[in-house]
C-alpha cells in the first residue's frame, strides 16, 4: 500500500479506539448505575433498572445505532455526528450487558459481610462503597474483559453510517486496490492487537485490585468501629472479606 492509503488506516485505527474509549466510559457508568438499581430495596428501582436491561439486551446492537442516527432527528429535531451516535448506541448496548455482570458480583458477596455492616449502623452507600463494592469488583474484571473486547468488535458496526473507523477506513483502501484478502487480513491483525493489549492491561487491573481485597479501608472505617467489631463478634466471615 501507499502512504496515503496506509494513513487512511491509521486514521480508522485512531477513530476506532476514540470511539471504544467514549463507549467503554459510558457503558461502564450505565454498568454500575443500573446494576447497583437492580440490587436496590425499593422494588420500583429495581422494576426500572431491569426493565432497562431487558429492552437493551434484547434489541440489535446495529439497529440501535440507526435508531439513534437516523430516528432521533425526526424525532427530536437535533443530529447526533456519527461518533456520538455511535457511542450512545453502543455505550446503552453494552451497559445493559455490563450491568448484569455488577447486579451477580454484588449478590456473590458474602451475605455475612452484609449483615456486618448493617450491625455496625452503616448507611446503605457505607455498606456499598466500604464492604461491597471492594469485594465485587476484582470479581467483575474477567467479564468486563470480556466485554471490552466485545465492545471493541462492535465498534466495525458504526461503519454502516459513514463513520471513518478501522472498518470503513480498510473498505475504502480495499476498493482503491480491489485486493480483499490483503486488506482484510491487515485489518484482522490490527483488531487482534488492539484486543491483546486490552486483555494485558485488564489482567494487571484485576491483579491489582486483588491484591488489596482483605486489607483494612485507609480512613475508610474508624477504629472505635472496628473495636465494636471485635468485641461484638459481627463481621467474621469468610476468607478475604473487608470485615474478615
Amino acid at each position: 500500500m501507499t502512504s496515503g492509503l496506509w494513513e487512511l488506516v491509521l486514521k480508522g485505527v485512531w477513530t476506532t479506539v476514540q470511539l471504544l474509549v467514549c463507549s467503554a466510559l459510558l457503558a461502564g457508568a450505565v454498568s454500575f448505575v443500573v446494576g447497583i438499581a437492580r440490587t436496590h430495596r425499593l422494588w420500583i428501582v429495581r422494576f426500572l433498572a431491569g426493565f432497562y436491561t431487558e429492552v437493551f439486551r434484547g434489541t440489535s446492537a446495529l439497529i440501535m445505532i440507526f435508531w439513534v442516527y437516523f430516528v432521533l432527528p425526526l424525532s427530536f429535531g437535533w443530529q447526533l455526528v456519527p461518533l456520538w451516535a455511535g457511542t450512545l448506541a453502543l455505550g446503552l448496548t453494552y451497559g445493559a450487558y455490563g450491568s448484569e455482570i455488577v447486579r451477580g458480583a454484588l449478590n456473590s458477596v458474602d451475605p455475612a459481610q452484609k449483615e456486618g455492616g448493617i450491625a455496625l449502623s452503616f448507611t446503605p452507600w457505607q455498606r456499598l462503597r466500604l464492604i461491597l463494592l471492594p469485594q465485587a469488583v476484582p470479581e467483575m474484571i474477567p467479564s468486563f474483559s470480556n466485554l471490552l473486547i466485545e465492545l471493541l468488535k462492535g465498534t466495525a458496526l458504526v461503519s454502516i453510517i459513514g463513520m471513518g473507523d478501522l472498518a470503513f477506513s480498510g473498505n475504502l483502501v480495499r476498493l482503491a486496490l480491489q485486493e480483499s484478502a490483503e486488506i482484510y487480513t491487515y485489518l484482522l491483525v490490527i483488531y487482534f492487537v488492539i484486543a491483546f493489549l486490552l486483555t494485558r492491561v485488564m489482567r494487571g487491573l484485576e491483579k491489582k485490585l486483588k491484591s488489596g481485597v482483605g486489607k483494612a479501608p485507609a480512613g475508610g472505617v474508624s477504629a472505635h468501629e472496628l473495636k465494636r467489631a471485635e468485641t461484638t463478634g459481627v463481621g467474621a466471615s469468610s476468607s478475604g472479606g473487608v470485615l474478615g
